[in-house]
């Protein structure tokens, strides 16, 4: 039977090597994981293990630039918890998915986390160095993963963990493409309305009404279309000064906390965008804390990817509350953010020491809120912008038809 070297890392994250021996590779893995170790690297012979670690020790560090999108990310962590399971050592399982991979980025990101754990780093350590593709929750659920030696179990939550956040997201694109388009659109109808047709019609009334005056609505849209046709370029010009204005005042401190703040009291969008937080705060809390991380990092991590600023400052007051040897419900409700019913499920899960589970169970049920929110304010959104687009547009044609009826009973009084 051959012999295999082995280089693992055990349940406080240090490096082990040694040998074992085994009719195959998975065969070797299986072994060094009953042993309680996590392998990160099995070779056939003597010489792979013990030998060979010194010299490869110096860990290689070759980071990567650019990004990915986040539905490639889930599927290569999805296929690795896979090979992982399967009983691939990790090396092996990276350079598989490497040489299969498609995306450039991603393929040259792989190889490089090879070649890391190659070196006889950490998985977790060589995460670190690609920060612009693996995010501080991912990194952390990892190395809790490889500290536990359950790291094909964490990265089949992670991919859950993904594969619902890209969902809910989706969805929420989906609901809002609609509006977008039709506002797009009645801009585009509106502004071409009033450069072209007003004008038109102004001319026409101008050489058959002799002077007369307009009716009030009609010469307001033509006093309106005078101003866009004749200031187009500085009315253009003051809107984008405006918008890039707002976009400079939100990225300060002051505006990104104000805009936060406004978007969880929007009169249609604020009740979708508070239960998306706080799906997003309790699926992360519970998948990191059940993937063996501290309640005081997972609350750290959860707080830097809130994506909201009231919710991570009401996440920091939690973490304090925590650190003081207090309780999680306790800021929880004082925030104003989260229901009593999410308050009332953390505090049952609390008591019967089985916080991870209820969080998660909190998330599911508010990611379901979150569907028939966005279903609700899609099936309200289209008649309103259906009915404001009508009000507008039929506010300009009554305008152009009104002066049109005085000039046909003036020709009708003329032939009679």
């Amino acid at each position: 039977m051959p012999t295999f070297s082995y280089i693992a890392v055990d349940g406080s994250g240090q490096q082990i090597n040694g040998q074992v021996d085994a009719k195959d590779q998975a065969a070797a893995a299986a072994q060094v994981k009953q042993l309680g170790y996590f392998p990160t690297r099995i070779s056939q012979g003597a010489g792979g293990g013990g030998a060979a670690a010194p010299e490869k020790a110096k860990k290689v560090k070759k980071k990567t630039g650019g990004k990915i999108k986040s539905k490639v990310l889930t599927v290569f962590t999805r296929q690795l918890a896979t090979l992982i399971s399967a009983g691939l050592p990790l090396l092996r399982a990276l350079k598989t998915l490497g040489k299969q991979e498609r995306n450039p980025v991603l393929k040259s990101t792989i190889e490089a986390l090879a070649e890391s754990v190659e070196a006889g780093g950490t998985f977790s350590e060589a995460l670190t160095l690609h920060p612009n593709i693996f995010t501080k929750l991912y990194v952390n659920m990892v190395k809790a993963g490889e500290m536990g030696g359950v790291l094909d179990v964490v990265l089949a939550r992670l991919a859950e963990f993904q594969e619902k956040s890209e969902r809910i997201k989706g969805k929420i694109t989906s609901a809002m493409a609609y509006p977008i388009v039709v506002l797009f659109i009645a801009f585009g109808i509106l502004i071409f309305l009033m450069a072209f047709i007003v004008p038109k019609f102004q001319a026409i009334f101008k050489d058959m009404l002799n002077g007369a005056a307009l009716p009030w609505l009609t010469q307001m849209v033509i006093d309106a279309s005078d101003m866009l046709v004749h200031n187009f370029i500085i009315i253009f010009g003051a809107l984008a000064a405006v918008v890039i204005g707002i976009n400079v005042f939100i990225h300060t401190a002051f505006g990104s906390r104000l805009m936060d703040q406004m978007k969880l009291k929007l009169p249609l969008l604020g009740d979708l965008i508070t239960k998306t937080a706080i799906s997003r705060f309790t699926r992360t809390l519970g998948t990191l804390v059940s993937s063996g991380v501290s309640i005081l990092a997972a609350l750290n991590i959860t707080k830097e990817t809130s994506g909201n600023q009231i919710v991570s400052e009401a996440i920091g007051k939690v973490h304090d509350s925590v650190k003081e040897g207090d309780t999680v419900v306790g800021p929880l409700e004082a925030s104003g953010i989260f229901p009593p019913i999410v308050v009332s499920m953390v505090q049952v899960g609390e008591e019967v020491g089985r916080l991870p589970e209820m969080l998660v169970r909190v998330a599911d049920v508010y990611d379901e809120e979150v569907d028939t929110a966005v279903g609700g304010l899609t099936s309200l959104l289209e008649p309103l912008m259906i009915v404001g687009l009508a009000f507008v547009v039929g506010t300009i044609v009554i305008a152009l038809f009104l002066p049109l009826i005085s000039i046909i009973q003036n020709l009708g009084n003329q032939s009679g």
